[in-house]
């Protein structure tokens, strides 16, 4: 797939979002992310759906973006970046505000420490009354706070924002900074970027025949934030594509990117992983590593939106058994083994938040 510039179409997107967004946590299931109301389901961490829905904004900016979160419960204000892939990391220290009191049957007695819900940032302090009450003692040097390290959860893009996941949920660290040469764009965030790119939409000398006019009209589509529409004429393009060029041409599996793009964009992380799971089977057989990988990293990414337990364990044992094996073969699977290392740790994730969901139900 060809990947583009799209520095000047960035700039012409008619979605547009404030240079910092204001996220404001105010309990464990219910947040606001630019004023749009985010909750999580059953299972979920509200924190993991703020991620979310912040990752999605980033892919439909094609950059990371700012955030500036409040979480009432923990009393702190912690100043995020989202990356496109789902990473994040503190872009400053986090600043202590007046804790909200978390709702419960029975009222807890001023001074009483209890651990914080909230994860993006510290616990919460205990109240002047409570420090004055407190009995004398030798004074014990108190050492700074250090953030906990940051998601690094690749699950969702936006155009059209379906709300979902955001900050500090804790479940994979950032991969660490080096100088090596930088990675070529793979997965959504290639097709993100010639989404918002303005150079050859098709791959072939017939595709450019057959697809320039409708490949257009679908981008334009998704870059305005209509993911109905270009999903209707992603699925007609791709059925029509198909009977002329066959299933298996190189247009038609590069459509079928697309569509498993849009898929995520309309919140649909189950068929945008299964699409793009089978593109990866597809491209393994034509012993095209690169390709597959790039579809293997996709599937990771809409897997990580995928809210249900239990489901997030079916579809995650397919996606692990075909990376594993291309880690197996020479390519960039093999070159980096961490990404498939956090998917292994998230199953275990996975499988305690199912084994919660069951007792609780």
């Amino acid at each position: 797939m060809a990947r583009l510039s799209f520095e000047k179409k960035r700039a012409e997107q008619p979605v547009e979002y404030p240079a910092t967004v204001p996220v404001r946590v105010f309990g464990p299931g219910y947040a606001t992310v630019g004023g749009t109301s985010v909750v999580a389901v059953a299972g979920e961490e509200i924190q993991q759906a703020v991620l979310n829905h912040l990752q999605r904004l980033a892919i439909s900016l094609g950059a990371p973006i700012l955030a500036t979160v409040q979480d009432d419960q923990a009393g702190c204000v912690v100043p995020l970046e989202v990356s496109t892939d789902g990473s994040s990391r503190m872009t400053g220290e986090p600043e202590r505000v007046p804790v909200a009191p978390a709702p419960g049957p029975a009222a807890v007695p001023p001074g009483t420490v209890q651990v914080p819900t909230g994860r993006f940032g510290p616990a919460p302090v205990m109240s002047e009354a409570a420090v004055a009450a407190a009995p004398a003692g030798p004074a014990v040097p108190v050492a700074p706070v250090q953030p906990e390290p940051l998601v690094a959860v690749r699950q969702e893009p936006l155009i059209a924002v379906p709300a979902e996941p955001l900050v500090a949920v804790l479940e994979e660290p950032a991969a660490p900074v080096t100088t090596a040469t930088p990675t070529p764009p793979r997965g959504f965030d290639a097709v993100a970027e010639e989404v918002l790119g303005d150079g050859p939409l098709t791959e072939t000398a017939e595709g450019a025949e057959l697809l320039t006019e409708p490949m257009s009209r679908i981008n334009e589509a998704v870059r305005a934030g209509r993911i109905d529409a270009a999903a209707e004429l992603a699925d007609r393009t791709l059925t029509e594509a198909s009977a002329v060029l066959g299933e298996h041409h190189a247009e038609v599996l590069h459509l079928r990117e697309l569509r498993a793009y849009i898929a995520y964009l309309a919140d649909d992380p189950v068929r945008a992983f299964r699409l793009s799971l089978d593109l990866a089977r597809l491209r393994r057989q034509a012993r095209d590593g690169e390709a597959a990988y790039g579809n293997v990293q996709s599937a990771a990414t809409a897997w990580r939106a995928v809210r249900d337990p239990e489901e997030g364990l079916r579809l995650g044992r397919d996606l692990i058994d075909l990376w594993t094996d291309l880690t197996a073969e020479p390519g960039p699977a093999a070159d980096d083994p961490r990404p498939l290392e956090s998917a292994r740790a998230r199953m275990v994730r996975l499988t305690d938040r199912a084994a919660k969901a069951a007792a609780q139900a």
